[in-house]
């Protein structure tokens, strides 16, 4: 199972260049560790739609492919009204692996 899209990190990293990587990966990884932790937390069926988008776009610049969808599909009940029905467990549980896959390959790849 493919949980990261390594290609889209490689163009990040090609992007703000090997200097500037580890610091603009801290920042996604800060941002985005507080807004999993309002969906780990205390979900809010008001603003989940919101709340999965902003997660979606974050995780997406770092490859997190399957959190992504998850987000995509959540954010599209939420905004039918179906916000309570969005299984915010499995974006966690997404999220939670897709890092630990992130973190263990990452310096492997980039270096440190």
């Amino acid at each position: 199972m493919v949980m990261i899209d390594w290609m889209r990190v490689q163009d990040l990293h090609d992007e703000i260049g090997a200097e500037a990587f580890s610091d603009v990966i801290d920042l996604f990884l800060t941002e985005i560790g507080d807004a999993i932790a309002q969906v780990r937390e205390s979900p809010d069926p008001e603003r989940l739609e919101v709340d999965l988008q902003f997660l979606k776009g974050g995780v997406l610049n770092l490859g997190f492919i399957d959190v992504a969808a998850l987000c995509h599909l959540g954010e599209k009940m939420a905004a039918q009204g179906q916000g309570a029905k969005v299984d915010t467990g499995a974006i966690v549980q997404a999220y939670d692996k897709s890092c630990q896959q992130f973190l263990s390959e990452i310096a492997h790849r980039f270096g440190p």
